[in-house]
């Protein structure tokens, strides 16, 4: 089980999205990151996509977000986040 931490930055984007949003893009956001937090908790090793290093890309609509491993403290940090709109 590892601690799911979110930057400041991170909480900041995170903070702004959510306020320029309406009703249902806010509810969206807020599942959305639920769902990342009980996610990045039980596997982040398989969550995304490397990047380098410990950091990794994960989606789950409607955001995007980078993060990072610390296997030996089992901590995930999340340091950055945006929002994408599906095409079609």
């Amino acid at each position: 089980m590892f601690t799911v931490r979110w930057k400041r930055s991170a909480l900041n984007e995170l903070a702004t999205l959510w306020t320029q949003a309406g009703s249902a893009w806010r509810r969206a956001i807020t599942a959305a990151t639920n769902r990342i937090d009980q996610e990045l908790r039980q596997e982040p090793e398989s969550k995304g996509e490397s990047r380098g290093g410990d950091e990794r890309i994960y989606f789950v609509f409607p955001l995007g977000i980078r993060f990072e491993l610390d296997r030996s403290l089992t901590i995930v940090r999340v340091l950055h986040v945006w929002s994408y709109r599906r095409k079609g």
